[in-house]
């Protein structure tokens, strides 16, 4: 019988795996040697949550209904929810291939708290609440899993922050003991399916671009932690090694990421930037900055808003639709979309230079919209600034970060690297999508590919 392996690495960056450091990562390249490779396109927006998602249904946000880590839950104008598994409606790899007798092993896949049933085994995700919580499937299996790591973690505390020794080593010794785990369980239990992800390589990146990165803005040559993301991923290179030497000779083995990694240059203060336009009126400003879902806003003079991230989410305050509408909808509201993708993608920067600022609208995405996506996405300077939600900044640019510091930002390729029992060449490809991945499992491991998936098939 045919297996497959999955090993994920959030965020990993092809330009540090493909080019600056293959030599350095041994067990990576000797994959690449014999295998399928390419930078693989992440979703709009190419975000942890829904792009891990997307890669294992094979469906896009639109379809799955969530478009980033939080979402509106409904039409207010403060609610919103953070996507678990039991919004995911559409059959995941395992799902599919529990049905068909097949035996799984899940390990911190994004987006799987709380955990579902399958034929196998399951630890949940980042967003599990705390490792109180019920986090395996079943549950009983969660007392192996605190023994066998030593306590389990399922995620980095704050790893925005300036304490970078506390985070750097919590990094690392979260990595060993998922790994740890993953080596555990391939010896231990029957698979025909194993998949896990590591958190790790996305907190190192927000954590310590700067130090690594001579352009970025905040660089200081000669750091002390100039060499630590390449250390941590000769370190996942040797635990992915070891994991490889346990899949045995007829096992398909992919190695993926579900989106990069760049330096991030700044923040656009996006509610600063609609207060200023008129787009956005407050009753009085707030005494210091804070998320625009704790401001005094004045919803009868406002026509949109804004949300922060790694990309801005713009809302119409719509009549009919949100509570104090004001944007009638049809044409008024197809013009007034119309006009901020010209002024938001006419911004230049802080220097006055232009941005390769991009404004995209859901429906020219998704063939689907489901539940409530915003009404614009905006991507600045492609990618190389961020979206700052606070209000009471008092400006438009900044190189703070309102939640923390962060050197970097999201990039719209991840890695796809995938090593088949009979490849002796090496392929490298530049027409991969996300959305590829979960019908090449499914193709790999022998099982029908059910026709609604969007992607195709990696060969």
């Amino acid at each position: 019988m045919k297996k497959v392996m999955v090993i994920g690495l959030d965020c990993a960056a092809p330009q540090l795996v493909f080019d600056a450091w293959r030599d350095e990562l041994p067990n990576l390249s000797a994959l690449m040697e014999k295998g399928v490779w390419g930078k693989l396109r992440s979703t709009d927006p190419p975000i942890t949550v829904p792009a891990w998602m997307s890669m294992l249904t094979s469906k896009s946000p639109g379809r799955l209904g969530f478009y980033g880590l939080r979402n509106r839950a409904d039409y207010s104008y403060a609610k919103m929810s953070i996507p678990n598994s039991a919004q995911v409606k559409e059959p995941t790899v395992w799902e599919i291939l529990s049905k068909a007798g097949k035996k799984c092993i899940v390990l911190g896949v994004p987006q799987t708290y709380p955990p579902k049933p399958l034929n196998g085994y399951l630890v949940s995700c980042f967003l599990t609440p705390s490792t109180k919580s019920d986090f395996t499937y079943p549950k009983e299996f969660k007392a192996e899993v605190e023994q066998v790591t030593e306590g389990y973690i399922l995620d980095c505390d704050n790893f925005r922050t300036d304490d970078k020794d506390r985070i750097l080593d919590q990094i690392f010794a979260m990595t060993d003991k998922r790994f740890r785990l993953a080596r555990h369980c391939l010896q231990t239990k029957e698979w025909d399916f194993f998949m896990m992800v590591e958190m790790g390589t996305d907190r190192i990146h927000h954590g310590f671009w700067k130090y690594m990165d001579t352009t970025h803005l905040k660089h200081e040559p000669g750091n002390a932690y100039q060499d630590a993301i390449k250390r941590y991923y000769k370190f996942c290179d040797e635990r992915v090694g070891e994991l490889v030497k346990l899949a045995g000779d007829d096992t398909t083995i992919l190695i993926v990421s579900d989106h990069g990694a760049r330096k991030m240059d700044g923040g656009i203060c996006i509610n600063e930037w609609l207060i200023k336009e008129g787009y956005l009126t407050l009753k009085q400003m707030p005494k210091e900055p804070a998320p625009v879902e704790k401001c005094d806003v004045d919803w009868e003079k406002t026509r949109a808003w804004g949300s922060g991230g790694y990309y801005a989410r713009l809302m119409i305050n719509v009549k009919g639709r949100e509570p104090q509408g004001t944007v009638e909808p049809g044409e008024e509201y197809e013009a007034f979309r119309r006009e901020l993708i010209t002024k938001l993608e006419a911004l230049p920067n802080h220097e006055g230079k232009p941005m390769l600022t991009k404004v995209v609208r859901p429906e020219d995405v998704y063939a689907e919209c489901r539940n409530i996506p915003p009404d614009l996405f905006v991507y600045f300077d492609d990618l190389n600034w961020r979206s700052v939600g606070s209000i009471g900044t008092g400006e438009l640019y900044t190189f703070e970060n309102d939640t923390g510091p962060d050197d970097a930002n999201h990039d719209w390729h991840g890695i796809f690297i995938m090593h088949r029992p009979t490849d002796e060449t090496s392929t490298e490809r530049t027409d991969l999508n996300i959305k590829d991945v979960a019908p090449t499992i499914l193709h790999h491991i022998e099982n029908a590919i059910p026709e609604d998936m969007e992607g195709k098939v990696i060969s």
